[in-house]
């Protein structure tokens, strides 16, 4: 509709509805993969490859907001072309009504979601369905999250419906169309730039932002016949799937209780900090010679 009518502002518009596809695409991936069996090439699996598909997905987002950008700069400065009013006001008059649709939809999912689980009065901890009851609750936040997310884009298509109420009745102000170009650019960036720096931390092997390295040596030394934490590393094969090799070791005169400790740290790096997969190496106690002293050994000997 965009094209036919020759709309910057549908067109990017469409873009930022080109993100959100792009974000359900890569959430069907990463169900697809998390199937698919490691391999003795791929130890680890295919889980990777969601966040290959998030960059170039990104970047094919970049190229064409940058070509509408030049565009609607080029229209600005010298104001030689025709929108047809009719077309666009009818193309953006179905993205507002889709939108309704879709804020509708998910709105009476996430109360009717809600109205299932209200009548549980007990408490988690000692519930056996804790586990489910905490996959309802984030599944109800995902459907709210994704309410919010839905009324933005209306807010956004309500923007082009105006743009093409003033361009179809009042022509002279066709400048409003590369206008809501700028506008809309703006918030294409501050969707997908979250999605860069998430993509970047993981491909970067660096630690998740909701996990505290820091937090999570306190409680491992909190183990008892735990003396001290050689290693600790924490990283991402994708979002949500957190791994983690930690090297523990065991205080003087405890080495045979090291399968104890090792089934402790391992339930509190599954279960307390939910992670995806773990390795617990584990050592007795050997008591380190200073480098500075041998080095003074060696010097005067």
């Amino acid at each position: 509709g965009g094209y036919v009518a020759n709309s910057l502002a549908i067109m990017t518009d469409a873009l930022h509805m080109l993100t959100d596809l792009s974000g359900i695409i890569l959430t069907l991936l990463a169900l697809w993969l998390s199937a698919k069996s490691p391999t003795k090439r791929f130890t680890f699996g295919f889980h990777r490859l969601e966040v290959l598909s998030a960059i170039i997905s990104v970047l094919l987002v970049y190229i064409l907001m940058a070509f509408l950008l030049y565009e609607a700069v080029q229209r600005t400065i010298h104001m030689d072309y025709e929108i047809n009013g009719d077309i666009m006001l009818i193309t953006a008059a179905v993205g507002v009504a889709v939108n309704l649709i879709m804020g509708f939809l998910l709105n009476q999912s996430g109360h009717l979601h809600s109205h299932s689980h209200s009548h549980s009065h007990v408490p988690q901890s000692s519930s056996p369905n804790a586990a489910q009851s905490s996959s309802h609750g984030h599944s109800s936040l995902a459907v709210r999250a994704a309410f919010v997310h839905a009324l933005g884009d209306l807010v956004q298509s309500i923007g082009v419906l105006i743009a093409a109420y003033i361009i179809r009745f009042k022509p002279e102000y066709k400048i409003a169309d590369p206008i809501c170009t700028y506008v809309f650019s703006i918030l294409v960036v501050l969707t997908t730039v979250r999605i860069l720096c998430d993509t970047g931390v993981i491909i970067l092997e660096g630690v998740p932002r909701h996990l505290n390295v820091d937090r999570i040596k306190e409680d491992l030394m909190k183990i008892e016949d735990v003396y001290s934490i050689e290693d600790l590393n924490v990283w991402s094969l994708t979002a949500g799937k957190t791994t983690a090799i930690v090297h523990l070791q065991l205080v003087p005169g405890s080495s045979s209780k090291w399968e104890e400790v090792q089934s402790k740290a391992r339930q509190l790096l599954l279960n307390t900090f939910g992670m995806y997969k773990c390795s617990v190496q584990l050592q007795s106690y050997k008591q380190e010679i200073s480098k500075t002293c041998a080095n003074c050994e060696s010097s005067s000997a």
